[in-house]
């Protein structure tokens, strides 16, 4: 097995998701909650660590959601918390942005409300978007091939690294 080609380490994904938390709050300051969404496993673990960032920063009520799906064939699409969304700010969450599909998917929950503000964020954005999805916050933009894939590598709620293969 070939050496894994880290593009992110424990420290710098650290660095990243940190200041995409203080982007975060300087972009909704007026919000009174922001619904962080994140998609199930990596997107959830980066959405509670963007959570923990800011909630030593900002003064808003944060809700945490998971949003569960199936990422080859998202046609049921889930969110494990049973609520208003009307004029609330969501950012849908999750590790990597390939064509922008899961993203695109994800938002299909909140439909049914009218949300003040959508937004999305992801750790790591390709650039081979085939959906009409531009995150909002991202950790590192990364020109990639289409047959090479990028790994988020957790632990718990600790995001160790990404690395493309």
């Amino acid at each position: 097995m070939a050496e894994k080609r880290y593009i992110l380490n424990k420290e710098t994904a650290a660095r990243k998701l940190q200041r995409m938390a203080y982007e975060i709050a300087e972009n909704n300051i007026e919000a009174n909650e922001i619904v962080l969404a994140g998609i199930t496993e990596s997107g959830s673990i980066i959405a509670r660590n963007i959570a923990a960032y800011l909630q030593a920063m900002a003064a808003f009520k944060i809700t945490f959601a998971t949003i569960g799906l199936d990422k080859k064939h998202p046609v049921q699409v889930t969110v494990d918390v049973n609520d208003n969304f009307d004029n609330k700010v969501i950012i849908v969450m999750d590790d990597v942005a390939n064509s922008g599909k899961t993203l695109l998917y994800g938002l299909k929950p909140f439909m049914a409300f009218h949300p003040k503000k959508i937004q999305t964020l992801v750790l790591v954005e390709r650039s081979h978007k085939t959906f009409p999805i531009h995150p909002d916050y991202v950790g590192l933009s990364i020109a990639t091939t289409l047959q090479e894939h990028i790994y988020v590598e957790t632990e718990g709620d600790t995001v160790n690294g990404a690395w493309m293969e």
